[in-house]
């Protein structure tokens, strides 16, 4: 995330500890320091490599490594703790809001409420085999979980009762990787793995916290490396649906091309496109109805596809650095579409047609303490067309219009602590802050953050009494201009590297 470190005063991430895998030969092993592990999932996993020495090659070398990362979090009274609909259904019948309505998990009233409290952990452990032929096997584990969440013992009467172990261990990662595939300027990689373009975002491994999360696809992904030339090309399976070959499965594929012709100057372009060829209808209704809705063209929606086309440039100066991004979306956005039906069909028109672009130019000067200050800005362009006229209340046939915003897709980009989860849209954002080293070992930064919306939702028309703002028409299609006003955010962070291996933020 450009100039911060992810914290500020309601808000803060304890510790994150990294322990990195050491390259060793056939006849030495060395673990990595203190990697909490399944000794179970190790030994299996190095049998197996073992056993596969025949089938790759003779083993030349096996790399053991780790991290553990605990982030603590503390919230006042901002979240609510359960989602709540902010403007009661009869002021917004037949409006076609969404899925989710008018909920929000943003308190209304600072006043009263608990906070929110936690610590979380994730833990993962790698295997790396390198053989002859240009031939390696990865496998990498994790587990994440809040503390407490798997206490063994219930503290009155000692039962075993409170553990959940159900998706403690996931593989992460698990992939074939082949270099100079054909004796070839290529690499192959298949299996379960990352992906990260650029500056992850659009398309990175996703380590959003609160909750924690990280990302990683069933891909198949061939890279040529030439130069200054780099392509990649990639396609993964995001659910498969088991109904024959690719149907109503969710695929994602696209290509990547990076050209690097000076040192100051790196120039990407890419398409990605995501597929989702589960059609959201329902059949199940009588047989006029269904006669109906045919001839009316409702409940009858494409297949989601999302077309995405970008170009990027980034790169670094005499203390200049810079990364100007801009992408344009196009495709069938039907998923979405159904979800805003007010009289039970949703729009089967909804389609995808937006930019986005971000930039950020920042100067590290080179004097004690090296401070740098940058400047940048983020757009996701978005509409909102949950309003309703008169006419529209009143006609029988009236056909609801979806509000459509750009697709972050598997973006690792939280451009703000409380809103943001690397999926907000339909919003612009300007920052600005500094950083510096005042050790070697301890950096500080302040970021300022300003966010507005796009397009900006309608709201019945209200009236202050109290602390509240209560609704004085019940027609759902008098309404008022909603604020696009969302606010400044202000964030101090502080990182301590205790180590080459740990880490405080």
């Amino acid at each position: 995330m450009p100039g911060g470190m992810g914290s500020n005063a309601d808000h803060w991430n304890a510790a994150h500890m990294e322990c990195s895998g050491r390259r060793i030969g056939k006849k030495t092993l060395q673990w990595s320091a203190r990697v909490a592990a399944r000794c179970a999932c190790i030994v299996t996993t190095v049998c197996l490599l073992c056993a596969a020495e025949k089938a790759f090659g003779t083993l030349q070398n096996i790399e053991i490594g780790g991290s553990l990362q605990i982030h603590a979090h503390y919230y006042t009274a901002f979240f609510e703790p359960e989602p709540v609909i902010r403007i009661p259904e009869t002021f917004t019948q037949g409006r076609p809001l969404g899925p989710f309505g008018t909920e929000s998990e943003v308190r209304g009233l600072r006043r009263g409420g608990d906070g929110v409290a936690y610590i979380e952990q994730r833990t993962t452990l790698h295997l790396r085999a390198d053989f002859t032929g240009d031939v390696a096997a990865f496998v990498e584990f994790d587990s994440i979980h809040d503390w407490g969440e798997d206490f063994r013992s219930d503290y009155l009467g000692g039962r075993d009762w409170r553990a959940d172990s159900s998706d403690d261990v996931e593989i992460y990662q698990a992939y074939l990787e082949v270099t100079q595939f054909f004796r070839a300027p290529l690499r192959l990689r298949i299996g379960r793995q990352e992906l990260y373009f650029g500056s992850g975002w659009l398309v990175s491994n996703n380590p959003v916290f609160e909750p924690m999360t990280y990302l990683s696809f069933d891909a198949v992904r061939l890279t040529w490396e030439q130069g200054v030339f780099c392509v990649d090309v990639f396609w993964s399976k995001l659910a498969e649906r088991w109904r024959g070959l690719a149907k109503g499965d969710v695929d994602f594929s696209g290509i990547y091309a990076t050209c690097a012709p000076l040192e100051a100057l790196q120039v990407d372009a890419y398409y990605f496109f995501l597929l989702d060829g589960e059609r959201p209808r329902d059949t199940s209704g009588p047989l006029l109805q269904e006669w109906v809705e045919r001839l009316r063209g409702l409940d009858n929606y494409p297949k989601a596809k999302i077309h995405t086309v970008g170009v990027r440039l980034a790169g670094e100066w005499r203390g200049l650095d810079y990364e100007a991004e801009a992408a344009y979306q196009w495709g069938d956005a039907a998923t979405a579409g159904a979800g805003f039906a007010p009289h039970g069909y949703g729009d089967p028109r909804a389609r995808y047609d937006n930019w986005a672009a971000q930039a950020t130019l920042g100067y590290t000067f080179d004097i004690r303490l090296e401070p740098r200050i940058y400047i940048s800005g983020i757009y996701y362009g978005g509409e909102d067309r949950r309003n309703i006229s008169f006419w529209d209340w009143i006609n029988p046939f009236h056909r609801p219009r979806a509000s459509i915003s750009f697709n972050r897709l598997f973006s690792d980009w939280k451009d703000d602590i409380f809103f943001d989860s690397s999926a907000l849209s339909n919003v612009w954002k300007f920052k600005t802050g500094a950083s510096l080293n005042i050790t070697e070992s301890l950096e500080a930064a302040l970021d300022l953050t300003y966010t507005g919306v796009v397009d900006a939702f309608d709201t019945p028309v209200l009236r202050r009494v109290g602390p509240y703002r209560a609704p004085i028409a019940f027609f759902p299609f008098v309404t008022s201009k909603g604020a696009k006003d969302l606010g400044f955010e202000v964030c101090l962070s502080l990182g301590y590297d205790y180590s080459e291996s740990l880490r405080f933020e």
